[in-house]
């Protein structure tokens, strides 16, 4: 089926003032608009795919806001509203007071054909769980396979709709997801109860649930999936490697744990004897990295993807596109000849090379000149970014992570690995540096450094030192569901620890017992 696109443009735009939809509506491609923004104070904006315009010289006043918001449904907890039967979302900024003092009017579109990319993976039964980038489509997506399941499958479909962005706003659903069965939650926080009250009540074949974020709802996904009922979702994060280092949401691709071999077998395997595994079987089968509106990459086995990403092996995937007639092309990469062609890309390195590579860095806060000096005397090979979404790793001050600003926020939304310094010292940007350098197992694996690794290895290290006659070693400061599987390699080696320090400066600390 060809894309078809049905955007209900003319709903949105009678909600706007008139000196604002009016020059709105000159715009050439105002059929490509995205989303018109209105803050208290300042000129009124539309945002295109290309281009960003102001709409009119003139301030947006007060009754510019109380205007649109007489127009539109009532904002709910998660201050979204919507235009009733259309998929348009309203988003509201509110001041300390609770008043409203900014508007996001963003275009909801529903895109008919936009699956076929993946259907035949929707339509095999198994459960899939789509990631990426905010507004690259998945909510679009998820619409979608809700229809094909509905109408062309004949299948029980059942839309779990937390924010009304799925079927639109209403208590009738947008035509878009066919005869899906849709049910409303009346505040975020209930999404894992109304999740459960769908299969217990409604008999579904298929659930559809959009952002899973919380530890609670990949708990009903879990419980969910183990009635045998098909899931599609979509989850915070961009890749199945951000899922690997959430504890949040690691339990939806099974979940990781510390183990710790034996000798034999640590030997056998060429490992360090304590290592990271999958708790147990995944809630979904499948992963899609959505990369592009019509490009995607596949993890056809999630268990067998978490197995290799953890040993640092690569594993099968596939990338899929539509070319330009509109045709799939599907290129498949086995493990082999993923591994070869990384061998082969991977620049030669020897135990005596004068430099390693280090995760990409995003400093906040923190004075490059000095960091990149530091590396150099370490002769490190530093690479500094100045876009988030580029960075392995954000590098702040204590004193700036108390103040929670929007960069830290934005870190954590999407699952960036965050390291805070007590101290803006060239002692503490020396450790920082020797702790986050790649050892020569990494380095073989692949360029990417994986929190989770680094830090199971400095407790083996540590574990290793007081074994050996040391008083007790204090490690870097680490999440709680890091430290707790570092307390459990202190334990394993019949060592103490006790976590100390606060927040975000909490950090394990491995001792003798005297």
């Amino acid at each position: 089926m060809p894309k078809v696109t049905n955007d209900d443009l003319d709903a949105l735009l009678n909600i706007l003032p008139p000196h604002i939809r009016q020059p709105l509506c000159r715009q050439e491609d105002v059929s490509e608009l995205l989303e018109v923004v209105l803050d208290l104070g300042r000129p009124p904006e539309a945002r295109f795919p290309h281009r960003e315009i102001i709409l009119s010289p003139q301030e947006v006043s007060q009754e510019d806001i109380d205007y649109v918001t007489s127009r539109i449904s009532i904002f709910g907890d998660d201050n979204r509203a919507g235009i009733e039967r259309t998929l348009h979302r309203i988003s509201a900024i509110r001041n300390r007071k609770g008043r409203i003092v900014g508007l996001s009017c963003r275009v909801g579109r529903a895109v008919f054909g936009t699956i076929k990319i993946i259907e035949d993976l929707v339509q095999s039964g198994k459960s899939i769980l789509l990631l990426g980038r905010p507004g690259i489509g998945k909510t679009t997506m998820l619409r979608e396979a809700a229809r094909v399941l509905a109408d062309d499958i004949k299948k029980r479909v059942v839309i779990v709709d937390t924010s009304n962005e799925i079927a639109g706003d209403g208590d009738i659903p947008h035509p878009a997801i066919g005869h899906a069965r849709r049910m409303q939650v009346a505040t975020p926080t209930m999404q894992h109860a109304v999740m459960i009250e769908a299969v217990e009540n409604h008999m579904p074949e298929v659930i559809i649930i959009d952002e899973i974020g919380t530890e609670l709802e990949a708990q009903a996904a879990r419980t969910i999936a183990e009635r045998g009922v098909q899931l599609i979702g979509t989850a915070h994060g961009n890749t199945l490697d951000n899922l690997i280092i959430n504890p949040t949401l690691s339990d939806l691709i099974g979940g990781i744990q510390a183990v710790t071999l034996g000798d034999e077998e640590a030997k056998r395997r060429r490992t360090q004897k304590t290592i990271l595994e999958r708790m147990s079987p995944p809630t979904f089968n499948i992963v899609v990295e959505i990369q592009d509106r019509d490009k995607v990459a596949v993890h056809p086995d999630v268990s067998q993807a978490v197995d290799s990403a953890l040993r640092g092996q690569p594993s099968a995937t596939e990338t899929r596109w539509l070319d330009e007639s509109g045709e799939i092309v599907v290129k498949r990469e086995e493990p082999a000849k993923a591994a070869r062609k990384a061998a082969i890309e991977k620049p030669a390195t020897t135990e005596n090379a004068s430099e390693r590579v280090l995760p990409k860095l995003y400093p906040f806060g923190i004075n490059r000149g000095r960091l990149v000096q530091i590396a150099k005397d370490m002769h490190l090979s530093l690479e500094l970014v100045d876009n988030l979404s580029e960075a392995n790793l954000l590098l702040t001050s204590k004193s700036y992570y108390r103040r929670r600003p929007q960069i830290i926020r934005d870190a954590e939304v999407a699952n960036l690995p965050i390291y805070v310094l007590r101290k803006h010292t060239s002692l503490q940007l020396r450790q920082l540096l020797a702790t986050i350098q790649p050892t020569e197992a990494t380095i073989s694996s692949g360029p990417k450094s994986d929190a989770l690794s680094l830090a199971i290895k400095e407790a083996e290290e540590a574990t290793s030192q007081v074994l050996n006659g040391q008083e007790a070693v204090e490690l870097n400061p680490q999440s709680s569901y890091i430290r707790r599987l570092q307390h459990l390699v202190a334990e394993r080696n019949v060592l103490l620890s006790q976590s100390t320090g606060k927040e975000p400066n909490r950090r394990v600390k491995i001792y003798k017992e005297e």
